[in-house]
């Protein structure tokens, strides 16, 4: 009988070879004219009858810029005096939205008086609200009115009346991750990741964190909203104006 002898660990037992092992699982399996599906469970119903857990590769954890790099990409922004770019910049950066949701904001969705963004259905489908310091208000006011009065209904759109697309939001970001200098990629994904961050740091709750982050399932993100959004709101006027930006 040809055995595996565990080449990787000597102290294991001896084994018999995959390939003949299965040639005696098909002995059992063939009259059940199997397909990959059957073979598919069966194999997960055998994982456990022998306690088998899967081996997974740990997730990496996603890169951060650090403050110093968001200072210097900021800069980048600020020195190429494009308005629509650096209004468009610091509402990826105050409210952590994904480039999806922030493409289909409307000039409507936005609450100047209480300071705070409707987002309609985000991902999975979920409603949720998300802040903006009280100081970014007026500067929101201002671009709101201009875009009006051009006609627009989105809160970005381009010269021909089009809301941005995630693809040209990204080559926004990518043009002035370039002109600071960053080697690695700054993604509206990556701004999201250092919002979320920072608010951690301030000392945030995970659950005054959540009714912004869109991450729960809707009846949940509900029942967060209903409880926390005021402290919540609070607490982020109190700590942002700490934002490095």
């Amino acid at each position: 009988m040809t055995v595996d002898t565990a080449e990787t660990d000597p102290a294991a037992p001896a084994r018999t070879a995959a390939r003949r092992k299965a040639r005696e699982l098909a002995k059992y399996l063939r009259g059940e004219r199997p397909d990959y599906s059957y073979l598919k469970d069966v194999f997960r119903h055998l994982r456990a009858e022998l306690d088998i857990e899967v081996a997974r590769a740990p997730k990496r954890l996603p890169y951060v810029p650090t403050e110093a790099e968001l200072r210097a990409f900021y800069q980048a922004v600020w020195q190429a005096r494009r308005t629509s770019d650096i209004i468009l910049i610091r509402t990826l950066l105050y409210t952590g939205v994904r480039v999806s949701e922030l493409v289909r904001i409307r000039c409507d969705d936005v609450d100047l008086d209480a300071c705070r963004i409707h987002i309609i259905c985000g991902k999975g489908g979920k409603d949720r609200y998300v802040p903006f310091p009280r100081p970014f208000a007026e500067t929101l006011a201002l671009h709101i009115d201009a875009q009006r009065r051009a006609g627009a209904s989105h809160l970005f759109e381009s010269s021909w009346k089009k809301p941005y697309t995630d693809r040209g939001v990204r080559k926004i970001l990518t043009r002035y991750t370039q002109a600071a200098g960053i080697t690695a990629s700054i993604s509206p994904h990556t701004l999201r990741h250092f919002l979320f961050t920072w608010l951690k740091t301030q000392g945030i709750d995970d659950a005054l964190i959540q009714p912004y982050s869109g991450h729960k399932t809707r009846q949940s993100l509900e029942i967060y909203s209903r409880l926390a959004l005021a402290d919540a709101q609070t607490t982020y006027d109190q700590v942002i104006n700490r934002f490095p930006v």
